[in-house]
């Protein structure tokens, strides 16, 4: 692939409006993770509206029948896939079936998580809370992934969106289980793309800061702040036609160059940044229905 692959797609993205050339993402075939809610909802809605055909997958098959619903409203054309992602055979089982009916895929985003923030003083006998989060945040996109590769190299054309998180730069406290699901994740897709380079398919990690969505919800500190859904739906959409490998923000960049020079003095900031915000009630154990996880089930929100 050409080098300039990615400065020449902005060029093309900037002068559009005047040359009336479509989205590269018209008549694409866009897989969509975690799409029944949250950030994979409105990228669903987004790539839609660039052309794409929006191939939606999730667990709850009524949401997703309604968010694809809404796509075929606005003009746009889905087709749903309820799958629960943890369950590698019906993994392997959506491969295929999504190579029978379509032949390839051209875009696949791998947006569907969990995020738990709650501290190692609150769990240590919630070892469960690792394996979950490893389960979904890592082990089923890296699976899906790598089922669809093989036609993508094949074809010599393919890419793949992995939304992750700025916390793999920052290293917050109260988020160890998530940041190393994502920072697993993170860091298998760069060497991945590595790999298939050559082959023509391309990776994108999205480091996104805070997005507002029902997964952030129960952490009380959070309510109000960070992008929409549709903000970060207009960035995903941004980087499936110009194909960056890294998607950052300003804050998580300085994070990790102050996390390089002086990581000592991180620590320090970070372990104050820590007592002053505790844990949530939903992260306390015996507090009633709060207590439980935090799971939104198929959508990934930056934390």
């Amino acid at each position: 692939m050409n080098l300039l692959s990615t400065p020449l797609a902005r060029l093309d993205r900037l002068t559009r409006p005047l040359t009336g050339r479509p989205s590269p993402l018209r008549g694409t075939h866009v897989v969509i993770t975690g799409a029944s809610s949250g950030i994979g909802e409105a990228t669903a809605y987004a790539a839609a509206a660039a052309g794409a055909h929006v191939l939606l997958v999730a667990r709850r098959a009524d949401e997703l029948e309604r968010v694809a619903g809404r796509v075929r409203e606005r003009g746009g054309t889905a087709t749903t896939y309820p799958c629960d992602l943890t369950d590698g055979a019906a993994v392997d089982a959506l491969v295929a079936r999504l190579l029978a009916e379509h032949g390839h895929v051209d875009h696949l985003v791998n947006n569907a998580g969990r995020s738990i923030r709650r501290s190692l003083a609150l769990s240590g006998d919630r070892f469960h809370d690792v394996e979950r989060t490893m389960a979904i945040n890592f082990l089923a996109p890296v699976r899906l992934t790598m089922g669809l590769l093989p036609s993508m190299r094949e074809r010599g054309s393919g890419h793949v969106v992995n939304i992750v998180t700025w916390g793999v730069q920052l290293k917050a406290p109260k988020f160890s289980a998530y940041i190393a699901s994502k920072t697993a994740l993170d860091a298998w897709s760069r060497v991945a793309g590595r790999e298939t380079w050559g082959d023509g398919v391309t990776f994108t990690s999205m480091r996104f800061g805070l997005v507002e969505t029902a997964m952030t919800a129960p952490t009380e500190a959070y309510a109000g702040r960070g992008a929409s859904p549709e903000q970060a739906a207009a960035r995903v959409v941004r980087a499936l036609e110009e194909r960056p490998v890294l998607v950052s923000t300003l804050a998580g960049n300085l994070g990790e160059v102050l996390n390089l020079l002086a990581p000592r003095l991180t620590d320090v900031l970070f372990a104050r940044a820590d007592r002053m915000f505790p844990d949530s009630a939903a992260a306390r154990p015996g507090e009633g229905e709060a207590a439980k996880v935090h799971r939104v089930p198929d959508e990934a929100g930056a934390t």
